[in-house]
């Protein structure tokens, strides 16, 4: 496979993020370095269900899914938004391949431990990584929208983007996963009261500035996806800011950019 990176951002972040940042996308698969991306899309399936008069509602910050509400999902994830990214990416001169964890049994999952309360919420269980490998080898960047599929292929369930993009990157070998957001990373106020961006953390190191209201507000949701990411081989996640220049470039090349949350020993 080529040298490949995993990419996981919200459907909304990566649709207004700037032209450079897509420039510096093809300019490293050019260059044989491809990204795999996981997208996300909730703000965009909660706008479609409250047009259709589909009620909708979390448990434990999973939206409840039944029939209904899954057919919204695999509509706006794998139709609407996968394809505006394949659109955006192939704009600036690289190809892409949208997918969704369906197509060729690419995301084979299972219901959550609480199914009875969120309905058909599905956590991976097996990648089908050879399909990724074949897509990437051929030249192009797949885009997986994170629909997942029984392994009989009876059922489709919807998956949790932050833990799709962490079971594809531990299956794939990567051990490091990139997380763009509209941030520069984790945030914290120096002894002068400015803000300065955290280099390194732990999941302990969170936890502890949550409770005291270090991490507050919408970076909440944001770090605890970063945390949904590491499972498996993926030992580091970095939360970047897709407005850095070239900040994918810098991040795959070393430089002390963003922030790195690591597993816990």
């Amino acid at each position: 496979m080529n040298q490949t990176f995993v990419l996981k951002c919200g459907g909304s972040t990566l649709a207004a993020l700037p032209d450079s940042f897509f420039e510096d996308m093809a300019a490293l698969a050019a260059r044989g370095v491809m990204p795999v991306i996981v997208h996300g899309g909730g703000p965009a399936i909660s706008g479609t269900l409250e047009k259709l008069g589909i009620p909708s509602e979390f448990v434990n910050g999973l939206r409840k899914t039944s029939d209904a509400v899954l057919d919204v999902v695999e509509m706006v994830l794998a139709g609407q938004i996968n394809k505006e990214i394949v659109r955006k990416i192939q704009r600036f001169g690289a190809n892409a391949v949208g997918l969704s964890g369906v197509d060729g049994r690419l995301l084979v999952s299972e219901p959550v431990e609480n199914a009875a309360e969120v309905g058909f919420v599905g956590k991976v269980v097996s990648v089908n990584k050879e399909l990724l490998q074949t897509v990437a080898q051929s030249g192009f960047i797949p885009v997986v929208a994170p629909v997942g599929i029984s392994a009989d292929s009876s059922q489709r369930y919807n998956i949790n983007a932050d833990t799709a993009a962490g079971a594809v990157a531990s299956q794939i070998g990567a051990s490091q996963l990139l997380v763009v957001t509209d941030v520069p990373g984790i945030m914290k106020e120096d002894e002068n009261g400015v803000k300065q961006v955290l280099p390194v953390v732990t999941v302990q190191e969170i936890e502890e500035m949550i409770a005291s209201g270090v991490i507050y507000g919408g970076m909440i949701p944001k770090v605890r996806a970063a945390i949904d990411c590491i499972q498996g081989e993926v030992n580091e996640v970095v939360i970047v800011s897709g407005s850095d220049p070239r900040v994918l470039s810098r991040v795959l090349s070393g430089e002390a950019i963003g922030t790195r949350i690591h597993k816990p020993n």
